[in-house]
């Protein structure tokens, strides 16, 4: 029997497919929500509204794009994933035109029935598209600078997009997440040094400058980078968010104060309690154990997706999952760090736990891309 038809004969059909399915990742995605959907009723101060019912409604809705994608076989999603890559460009112009403004930025499209953020949409259809790059690239040329330009000018232009509406934090995401899978496939480590030693070098230069007639930043952007250095410094002004999540996050302790009990969330001290700092909202009810506990379930969740991905013999399916865990996994370090003062505050929700209608139903449709990956590798 030949490999191809080896592939075709093991692959699941019909309703084979839900028994291939990753269950555990389920499970998984479920408890992380659902400890999403007890924090949402705890800011709320023990009400399903306005926040806890809508996130509910979204995971149910995203659960089941998850299994219908799932349902689809990988090659498709192969197929596909340029027309995928070029609709979400539009949908970021489309935001540049008609996007609605919130909070002084501009990165929704409203749908009606709900506001769309597109920068979610494009970190995963990015991953796809480069992956289907990789897949169709002979390996040898994987490395070679001809070769290395097609896919930075593929990162490069949705991210310049995303740092116009301006959102900082995603356009960073999409840079690491790109820079992930083109690692992943191969490209030689010393295009990743030549650009670590740049970023150092210019980081370098930026505090060098400072007061010089040469000076590279404004003053107050100097002021930020002190208030991010020493939030103490302007504790009522820049510094008052991360001030905040630090009281918030050192008062839980070892085991919290309680589920419901969290005084910064609960006196509204803590801003964004219900996105960007609810993690500071779960340290402070349930403490060290309760934080480590999610990051644990978050782990799992990297863990199986990695196990699906080395099991899996389709290069395009393989490199597809790394990269959407890789991107899973940038979005909870990336919070937990902004939330803890190791990072700026740089507006990166908390995956699944986090209120918000677009990452919700996106993360779900990418761990629909992995779980059809996992159905439909060869057997």
């Amino acid at each position: 029997m030949s490999y191809l038809e080896y592939t075709v004969k093991s692959v699941p059909t019909g309703l084979s497919k839900v028994l291939h399915l990753n269950w555990a990742l389920v499970l998984l995605l479920t408890a992380v929500s659902s400890v999403g959907f007890l924090m949402l009723y705890s800011v709320a101060g023990g009400s399903f509204n306005p926040w806890a019912a809508a996130q509910i409604k979204r995971f149910v809705m995203g659960l089941c794009l998850m299994f219908t994608i799932a349902m689809v076989p990988i090659w498709f999603w192969r197929n596909v994933s340029g027309v995928l890559y070029a609709g979400s460009l539009v949908l970021l112009v489309l935001v540049e035109l008609v996007g609605t403004v919130n909070m002084g930025a501009q990165r929704w499209i409203d749908l009606g029935f709900m506001r769309l953020q597109p920068s979610e949409l494009m970190k995963i259809t990015l991953v796809m598209f480069l992956a289907a790059y990789y897949d169709w690239l002979p390996t040898e040329k994987t490395s070679r600078p001809f070769w290395i330009i097609v896919p930075i000018i593929i990162i490069v232009i949705p991210t310049m997009l995303v740092l116009r509406q301006p959102d900082l934090g995603t356009s960073l995401l999409l840079l690491m997440g790109g820079a992930m899978v083109m690692f992943m496939a191969g490209v030689h480590w010393a295009y990743f040094a030549a650009v670590v030693a740049m970023g150092v070098g210019t980081i370098t230069a930026v505090f060098q400058s400072r007061g010089q007639s040469w000076q590279l930043l404004k003053d107050y952007q100097y002021r930020r980078i002190d208030t991010f250095l020493d939030p103490a410094s302007d504790p009522l002004g820049a510094g008052y968010h991360i001030t905040q999540s630090k009281i918030a996050l050192g008062s839980g302790g070892w085991a919290g104060r309680g589920y419901m009990q969290g005084t910064q969330s609960r006196l509204n001290f803590l801003p964004e309690k219900h996105t960007d700092f609810i993690f500071t909202t779960l340290a402070e009810e349930f403490g060290f154990i309760g934080a480590v506990s999610l990051l644990g379930l978050y782990a799992l969740i990297i863990a199986f997706c990695i196990a699906s991905a080395l099991r899996n013999k389709d290069r395009f399916a393989s490199l597809m999952t790394i990269g959407i865990a890789c991107t899973f996994f940038l979005f909870f370090s990336v919070n937990m760090s902004m939330v803890m003062g190791m990072a700026p505050v740089v507006g990166v929700p908390l995956p699944l736990v986090s209120y918000g209608g677009s990452a919700m139903l996106i993360l779900l449709i990418g761990f629909g891309m992995i779980q059809s990956a996992h159905v439909h590798r060869p057997r």
